[in-house]
């Protein structure tokens, strides 16, 4: 019922390519350098070792060669020992201000700052997030465009309100301190927040159909899987239109927030679980074909 891929023992792998199922789109991922399960210290490093020293000219000799490693012989049979090069220096970054200045990225203190005047609204209590707790859910927050010969800094703030299935969208001027500007959508589906993929995969870890994830992580580990945490997962929305065949279960995602996911062992073996599909707004979980 699932696959586990395993790489090559010593393989230093930069990334992976899954493709989705009924669709001609693929699921592209890029692992950090220690995410897989055969990664090695300097597998880089060897590749750059091996292309180093390439000789030229009158007898010399590359670093594959012979002489390679003490350096080239001219033509007049010196040798020359070549200079290693200095250790490289890493600069720490500029400090970052409390507020940035006309088209620079947000701070810190302005993200959080631009959610909360976003949520200050009435009605917000009655809003929900992906769990069900109070609030809606924060999808993202972004520097808004600036309107013409105005350099006051503001924030684009997006929710997602489960209770109505309906996204929030909030121009908060960071100026004044005030919510320029608001509006709601239904049917309009940003990416996934990671809270939301976090809570997909809960649900199918709760659920009857996680019973073949929760077998295939023993046969990789010898050990149970019992929270999220000892997998490392990643995804985004089920999109109705990119699929061959939907089951009727599935045929209200667009209108509620459906993901799928792709998931893995902490630096071990894949676990093929693109054929679960969460409905985060129904909290069920399907099996496509």
């Amino acid at each position: 019922m699932y696959e586990i891929a395993r790489r090559h023992l010593g393989k230093v792998v930069a990334g992976a390519a899954m493709a989705v199922t009924g669709t001609a789109v693929a699921v592209a991922i890029s692992l950090p350098g220690q995410a897989g399960a055969d990664d090695t210290p300097g597998g880089r490093g060897a590749d750059r070792a091996a292309a180093a020293g390439t000789g030229g000219g009158d007898g010399a000799a590359g670093a594959g060669g012979q002489q390679g490693a003490a350096g080239a012989t001219g033509g007049d049979g010196a040798q020359t020992t070549g200079t290693a090069p200095a250790p490289a220096t890493v600069v720490p970054p500029a400090a970052e201000g409390k507020k940035g200045v006309g088209g620079d990225p947000l701070t810190d203190d302005e993200l959080v700052r631009a959610e909360s005047l976003a949520l200050t609204p009435p009605g917000a209590t009655a809003q929900q997030d992906v769990d069900g707790g109070k609030g809606p859910q924060h999808l993202g927050t972004d520097l808004a465009d600036p309107l013409p010969g105005d350099a006051t800094r503001r924030a684009e703030v997006r929710f997602y309100d489960y209770a109505r299935d309906e996204l929030i969208t909030r121009t908060v001027n960071l100026d004044t301190g005030k919510v320029d500007k608001s509006g709601t959508q239904r049917g309009v589906q940003p990416s996934a927040h990671p809270e939301e993929l976090r809570e997909a995969l809960e649900l199918i870890l709760a659920s009857p159909l996680g019973k073949g994830v929760k077998e295939d992580y023993k046969d990789a580990t010898g050990k149970e899987l019992t929270s999220t945490t000892q997998l490392w997962f990643n995804g985004d929305l089920y999109r109705t239109y990119r699929e061959a065949n939907v089951p009727a279960q599935l045929s209200r995602c667009g209108e509620h927030r459906c993901v799928r996911l792709v998931t893995k062992v902490l630096n071990g073996a894949w676990i093929d679980t693109r054929n679960l599909i969460v409905d985060l707004s129904a909290r069920t979980v399907t099996r496509v074909g």
